[in-house]
């Protein structure tokens, strides 16, 4: 079954992932397709597409999907195993980012170790529901907000942290029977500029996604 983001973990899958020609090869397979048929769509040999379709599977990046009979001739269907990908931290071994790399908590880079461990997990929780057969529980907020000078930044920083603060006194429990443990995090960055760059005359609410 194809995945909306497929996650990387291991370093010879990205290794194999990272070449122009089978970057082309993944982006036509998000749908299922025959390899003769995507080296006539590249104008490529038919071997040579062949034999990056196989690293691709061997890979996990590749998967079977069925069979198609044209003319006297059955062709395998084969599709990506994600429409998109991400290489996770754990895929580059000792090298891959984490929180240790910075102490510097305001640091961008201690916020792409947080990201990248956030990744880490992920990947990790998602292996583990698959192999249960269960949907891996998440919550998502995201807003984007335009403060007017940096006090008043500071002031939404401080109140948010207050706010974070109060919540976890009422709802954590240590010794509670049961239940579950989630980990939360809050980071900022500055917005990247939009097409329509004009700030919203009021503030727009946080987009919130829920899966379980």
């Amino acid at each position: 079954m194809q995945q909306a983001i497929s996650i990387i973990d291991r370093t010879e899958s990205a290794a194999t992932l990272l070449s122009p020609i089978r970057l082309k090869i993944l982006k036509l397979l998000r749908e299922p397709d025959s390899a003769a048929n995507v080296a006539r769509r590249l104008d490529l040999p038919r071997q040579r597409v062949s034999y990056h379709v196989r690293a691709l599977k061997d890979a996990d990046l590749l998967q079977d999907v069925g069979e198609r009979r044209k003319g006297n001739f059955v062709e395998k269907l084969v599709q990506s195993t994600g429409r998109y990908y991400l290489i996770a931290p754990q895929a580059l071994g000792e090298l891959g980012a984490n929180l240790d790399a910075a102490q510097d908590r305001l640091s961008s880079a201690y916020l792409v170790g947080m990201v990248s461990e956030a990744v880490r997990d992920l990947c990790i929780l998602r292996q583990r529901a698959d192999r249960a057969g269960k949907k891996l529980a998440t919550l998502s907020l995201e807003t984007e907000v335009h403060f007017v000078d940096p006090s008043a930044q500071n002031a939404f920083v401080e109140e948010l942290a207050t706010c974070m603060t109060r919540l976890t006194k009422k709802y954590h429990h240590t010794r509670g029977l049961g239940g579950r443990s989630f980990r939360f995090m809050l980071a900022g960055y500055p917005a990247l500029p939009r097409e329509d760059d004009t700030p919203p005359s009021t503030p727009t609410p946080p987009a919130q996604e829920i899966s379980s």
